[in-house]
């Protein structure tokens, strides 16, 4: 009796894959992370300059409130008609004397008005002419003239809030991704070192990380921004990296001590690997989970210490936005009862960082090595 032994050939499935199957499974991490990928997208169309590159443009009266169709306003001037050649200054004290003269001007109210001429010339009665005849409405068209349709209202200068809170998503985000990045390589590279080798470079390390975490965290960052006394993108990136790190370096090194007496990386010094390849090509692979993990949790803390930083005046330079400074405008605004600004940054703050988390949970999930004999 002859009997057949079937042996399957297929390869064992691997670590990545498998981690690959349970991730996608994951609904709420994959709902989250097509969250966070919108506003990639929305990031990247924001510099090349497609979307919210006229942010400054004064599109309404101000603090207009939130309104889905546009309509006109008593004492507001054309959103939609934009004065050409006639200076705007957010901190000229008669802006709104003038912004009453333009609107009393749209309304012709002023050419029904009768002065009578005593001869004098007024030096800017040219001007005055030359702006009613911008504002005044062509031929053919209704009196009725339509506000812009600002779903999130607009700030103290009139600007569209929607359109601010896009383009303060470039340096929060970005600076919560590359602040993470260059804290996740240097703790991953650092934690590496003085968990596999062992002696003086290991005591050096640990008394370097522990000066770092005897300082308070936000101390330590504004000790650190009144140090480099500048303010700039590449300015709270480095802040952030060069005080990041210390958690990664902490995980790091004591997965590095666990894996460095194994049978295959004393294989792998048998057979002739150097150090360095077992460090970064044989243990590496098996504890990358880690320092993946602590980047997208880092980039939401940073997106936060982000908007603190701008929040308390060590963030972006005066002439850029981000999150943090339009916190730092609301919090004017608020007492004069204009939530809107305040509302628009939280929110979108509030579902970005609830998003990152979230897939940070199920990528976590999804990379522990003690799930891979359970599927």
């Amino acid at each position: 009796m002859n009997t057949k032994v079937e042996t399957s050939s297929a390869p064992p499935e691997s670590l990545w894959h498998l981690a690959m199957k349970r991730l996608f499974a994951d609904r709420v991490a994959m709902a989250s992370f097509a969250v966070v990928a919108l506003f990639i997208v929305m990031l990247f169309l924001s510099l090349v300059g497609l979307i919210a590159s006229d942010w400054e443009k004064e599109v309404g009266v101000n603090y207009a409130p939130p309104h889905f169709v546009g309509v006109q306003q008593p004492g507001s001037h054309v959103s939609g008609r934009q004065t050409k050649n006639v200076p705007e200054n957010p901190r000229d004290p008669l802006r709104e004397v003038i912004r009453e003269l333009r609107t009393d001007i749209q309304a012709n109210r002023l050419s029904k008005v009768a002065v009578p001429d005593y001869g004098i010339k007024d030096p800017l009665q040219a001007d005055l002419d030359a702006i009613r005849g911008q504002l005044q409405p062509k031929t053919g068209e209704g009196a009725v003239v339509r506000e812009q349709t600002l779903l999130f209202g607009a700030d103290k200068w009139g600007h569209d809030v929607l359109k601010k809170v896009i383009k303060g998503s470039e340096t929060s985000i970005v600076v919560g991704l590359v602040a993470a990045l260059v804290a996740t390589v240097i703790g991953t590279v650092l934690g590496a070192l003085s968990g596999y080798f062992e002696g003086w470079l290991d005591d050096c390390l640990n008394w370097f990380y522990s000066v770092f975490t005897s300082i308070p965290y936000l101390l330590l960052i504004l000790a650190v921004a009144a140090v480099l006394q500048s303010k700039g993108i590449m300015t709270i990136i480095l802040i952030l990296g060069l005080t990041g790190w210390t958690g990664v370096f902490r995980l790091v090194r004591a997965e590095y001590m666990k894996h460095r007496d194994r049978e295959y990386v004393m294989a792998a010094g048998a057979i002739g690997a150097s150090h360095w390849r077992r460090i970064f090509v044989h243990i590496f692979p098996n504890i990358s989970h880690i320092p993946l993990v602590q980047f997208s949790l880092m980039a939401v803390g940073f997106i936060k210490s982000e908007v603190i930083l701008s929040f308390l005046g060590f963030g972006v330079p005066v002439g850029e936005v981000s999150w943090g400074s339009m916190l730092n405008e609301a919090q004017n605004e608020l007492i004069l009862g204009k939530w809107w600004q305040l509302a628009a940054v939280t929110v979108v703050m509030a579902v970005l960082i609830t998003a990152l988390s979230l897939f940070t949970d199920g990528l976590r999930d999804a990379l522990d090595p003690k799930l891979k004999q359970g599927q």
